[in-house]
């Protein structure tokens, strides 16, 4: 994680620095709206659980400004061969209307996490040491 590229904010949710990676940014702030810092990381979260399922970034571009485009449109596609559970988690993630994207809670609620969180072994992993299933990203988890 690269902290230069993060914000500080008090009590008053809504910002308007932009901050981070354009391939992480949420809707609002390549618009430069005032943005909820929790609702952009959100946005960031569902970013990097596209690109843990598919192997790559969803509004990927050489092209800044194509990208910029697809992303305040929130254009992008899922593979078929991602489960109906991991696409309903991450068309909610994935919102443009930062209003109506996931919560926290929501995500709590979805049955993917829920699946993967009642697991007995769900106790993380050494990479190297343990197996890591294909539906496993435990860091995933562990940050909610």
């Amino acid at each position: 994680m690269d902290f230069g590229l993060s914000n500080f904010y008090d009590t008053n949710p809504l910002l308007l620095t932009s901050c981070g990676s354009p391939c992480y940014a949420a809707p609002e702030m390549i618009l430069g709206q005032k943005y909820n810092g929790l609702k952009s990381d959100l946005w960031s979260l569902g970013i990097i659980l596209f690109a843990m399922t598919c192997g790559y970034l969803p509004f990927e571009n050489k092209d800044t400004c194509v990208m910029y485009r697809k992303v305040v449109k929130g254009e992008y596609e899922i593979p078929k061969h991602v489960s109906e559970e991991i696409k309903i988690l991450i068309k909610g993630l994935l919102t443009v209307d930062p209003m109506k994207r996931f919560s926290i809670e929501d995500v709590k609620k979805c049955s993917w996490y829920t699946k993967l969180k009642s697991r007995d072994d769900n106790k993380g992993v050494i990479v190297g040491t343990h197996e890591i299933p294909v539906s496993g990203m435990f860091f995933f988890i562990y940050y909610l």
